[in-house]
């Protein structure tokens, strides 16, 4: 019998009162795209980074084509075939995308070591890949100039030029828009023609029946299962991830929306956001969505204080704020989730507890000098309510799974008791569990009297939490969907685009 073109075998590591991985198995054959699913925690970053040579395992065996590997840097991965994209690319901005797909495997000309880069047969064969996979762009266009998905297909194309045969995707889509998820899984349908092995890890159930061919699912650090895709549902995969039945996916509310709250209108900055108007009322949630670029972001970012618009109002109760900084809006009451937990949600070389308390340092101070007791207190009691998993409260906010460094931006502006939330994508990277867990403090925010605002790109998440739906483009409202009773992914898109 041929043997697969990865296996992993009993693979298990531990960190310091963490047992991250016990002896978990994986296989993959050529051709074939595999789903890794699992809650935020469940060990999957843990086995791609020792698949990739990022971690070295305490135990257990890599084998590829049938000969076991021991693989102890990324340089090592690369050379037997391996590579890792991750969700945050590993692009440099100001390169052009030829030099950054050759950037540590540069094509020289003359003598090995003493040669000049031939940045001519660099940039032809990274036009040749990149047009193989579907791009639309100049080799030579700088990467910070390229969309998401122009520098997700850069990634790929570094991938390929480097021989990889196993290739591992984390969270990919992510950041799409679904035109451009349709246009992924085309490529990565060619790659499995190409019989190139590739680990699909999301937390996007739906996407797993249209490009996966077989499923494994890790819970607590083992396996939970795994079967071929044709013969699970959606409802066997939650069970498996979570070990539970989850019966309700979007928590319903029971609570009638009341008076507008916050009145926005003729909001506008540039050619991103133009003359927005909306409002939002108590005890519901608006969703605001559109495809990438729409100016969602930008929308809330002006909410928020983070820039200024040259135009327009914002009224909350009645009362016109301005504000010129987020430290006015959350004055003001304002708080933001943005989309970028990482890079502006938290500060990721502090501790739980210390990213806790950055926006309730008045409140938790007396005479200007914190007060450690009821600092650490209170932290607790969110770590509690919000189920943080954290081995304590001065572990480092970065070695949290995604699900609880959302968790985490979360419980800061409950403590600090905002009248008006900003989720920008919510659940972007949190797995199904932890969705469900988001989506009742959504609904107990709503229920509560606060004005909750959630932009979001996953129409099924749009369609399930909403009381009403904006619909944004090049940043002008284009929709707007009052009776959810009638409202499709259909009805959504065709607003998103027109």
């Amino acid at each position: 019998m041929t043997a697969p073109l990865l296996s992993m075998e009993g693979i298990s590591k531990a960190y310091p009162g963490v047992q991250a991985l016990s002896g978990v198995e994986l296989a993959l054959a050529r051709g074939e795209v595999l789903a890794l699913l699992g809650e935020n925690g469940a060990g999957k970053s843990t086995l791609m980074k020792i698949l990739g040579g990022a971690v070295r395992p305490d135990a257990g065996t890599i084998r590829v084509d049938g000969v076991a590997r021991a693989i102890r840097s990324p340089q090592e991965a690369l050379r037997l075939g391996i590579a890792v994209i991750h969700q945050e690319f590993n692009l440099v901005p100001a390169l052009g995308a030829a030099e950054n797909v050759f950037l540590g495997q540069e094509i020289a000309r003359g003598l090995p070591g003493l040669g000049v880069v031939d940045r001519r047969a660099q940039r032809a064969r990274a036009g040749a890949v990149l047009a193989r996979l579907g791009a639309d762009f100049d080799p030579d266009t700088e990467c910070r100039r390229l969309s998401v998905a122009g520098q997700q297909l850069v990634e790929i194309a570094k991938a390929l030029v480097s021989g990889a045969r196993i290739l591992v995707m984390d969270e990919p889509s992510a950041a799409l828009s679904a035109p451009e998820v349709a246009a992924l899984h085309g490529v990565i349908r060619e790659l499995k023609r190409d019989g190139t092995g590739i680990v699909y890890v999301s937390h996007r159930l739906d996407e797993i029946a249209a490009v996966c061919d077989r499923v494994a699912v890790l819970r607590d650090g083992r396996n939970a299962g795994g079967a071929a895709v044709a013969a699970v549902g959606r409802g066997d995969l939650i069970r498996m991830m979570v070990g539970r039945e989850l019966t309700e996916e979007f928590p319903r509310r029971t609570t009638a929306p009341g008076e507008a709250r916050l009145v926005v209108e003729g909001l506008s900055r540039g050619t991103a956001v133009r003359g927005v108007s909306f409002e939002a009322r108590r005890g519901e949630v608006l969703a605001i969505t559109g495809l990438v670029g729409a100016g969602r972001t930008e929308l809330l970012r002006l909410l928020f204080g983070a820039d200024r618009p040259d135009s327009g109002t914002i009224r909350l109760d009645g009362r016109e704020i301005r504000p010129r900084s987020p430290r006015q809006a959350i004055a003001a009451g304002i708080g933001l989730l943005p989309e970028d937990r990482k890079l502006q949600g938290l500060v990721l070389d502090l501790s739980l507890r210390e990213n806790f308390a950055l926006p309730n340092l008045a409140r938790l101070s007396r005479a200007g000098v914190v007060q450690g007791a009821l600092e650490r207190r209170e932290c607790g009691g969110f770590v509690e309510r919000l189920r943080i998993r954290t081995p304590r409260q001065e572990a480092l906010v970065r070695g949290l799974s995604g699900g609880n460094q959302q968790k985490v931006v979360l419980a800061k502006w409950l403590a600090r008791d905002c009248e008006v939330l900003l989720f920008d994508e919510p659940t972007r990277g949190v797995d199904v569990g932890a969705k469900v867990e988001i989506y009742r403090l959504i609904n107990d925010l709503a229920a509560a009297g606060k004005v909750v605002v959630m932009v979001s790109s996953d129409l099924p998440e749009v369609l399930g939490m909403a009381d009403r739906i904006v619909v944004m483009r090049g940043g002008r409202v284009t929709g707007r969907i009052d009776d959810m009773a009638r409202a499709t992914q259909e009805s959504v898109m065709e607003a998103a685009v027109s």
